[in-house]
C-alpha cells in the first residue's frame, strides 16, 4: 500500500495531467482515451501536426490529445486546439468515428480509445507553429491537400478523410 500512497502523491491533481512515470506507468495498465481533430478547408485541405517521438514518430497526424481525469472530451479539444494550433475551434460533429487503437509490440502507450472529431476553425492559426522543412518542431502544423506519404500508422484509418475532397 506505501508503494500505492507514493504513486498518488506524485499525481497530486490528475485533472491538470501527470508526472511522465505516473502516465507511463498508467497506460500500462488501462487502455487511453484520446480525441483527435479533423480540421479540413476548402482550399487549404487538412490541417495536420508534426509528430516526432519515441513512441510513434516521425511522421504527420491529426492533432489530438489524451483526455485528462473527469476531463469533458470538449475540453481537451479545446485544449489541443490551443496548445498545438495556437487557435480556437468549434466542432461541427463528433465523434464521427471511435477507434480502438492497439499496439501489440509494447505495453507503453500501447492501448487508446479514439475519438475523431470533425472541427472547423473559429481563429486563426498561429504563425509561430507553422512547420518549416528547414527546421522541424514536434508538435508544428501544416495544411495538406493530398494525404503524405509519411502519416503516422496509427492514422492510416483516416487517410481517405485527409484528402482535400475528403469528409
Amino acid at each position: 500500500m506505501a508503494d500505492i500512497t507514493k504513486v498518488l502523491s506524485k499525481a497530486s491533481n490528475p485533472r491538470k495531467g501527470l508526472p511522465e512515470d505516473v502516465f507511463l506507468l498508467i497506460s500500462q495498465l488501462t487502455p487511453m482515451m484520446n480525441v483527435e481533430l479533423l480540421i479540413k478547408d476548402e482550399k487549404l485541405g487538412t490541417l495536420l501536426t508534426w509528430r516526432h517521438d519515441e513512441f510513434y514518430g516521425p511522421a504527420w497526424h491529426l492533432p489530438g490529445g489524451i483526455i485528462r481525469f473527469k476531463e469533458f472530451a470538449l475540453t481537451r479539444i479545446n485544449k489541443v486546439a490551443q496548445s498545438e494550433l495556437g487557435a480556437a475551434v468549434v466542432v461541427e460533429n463528433g465523434p464521427i468515428e471511435v477507434h480502438e487503437i492497439m499496439n501489440d509490440e509494447r505495453d507503453i502507450r500501447g492501448h487508446f480509445i479514439s475519438l475523431l472529431y470533425q472541427c472547423k476553425l473559429k481563429s486563426d492559426l498561429k504563425e509561430d507553429l507553422k512547420f518549416s522543412d528547414e527546421f522541424p518542431v514536434n508538435g508544428y502544423w501544416r495544411w495538406f491537400r493530398e494525404c503524405p506519404e509519411n502519416l503516422l500508422s496509427q492514422h492510416e484509418r483516416y487517410r481517405k478523410r485527409i484528402g482535400l475532397n475528403n469528409t
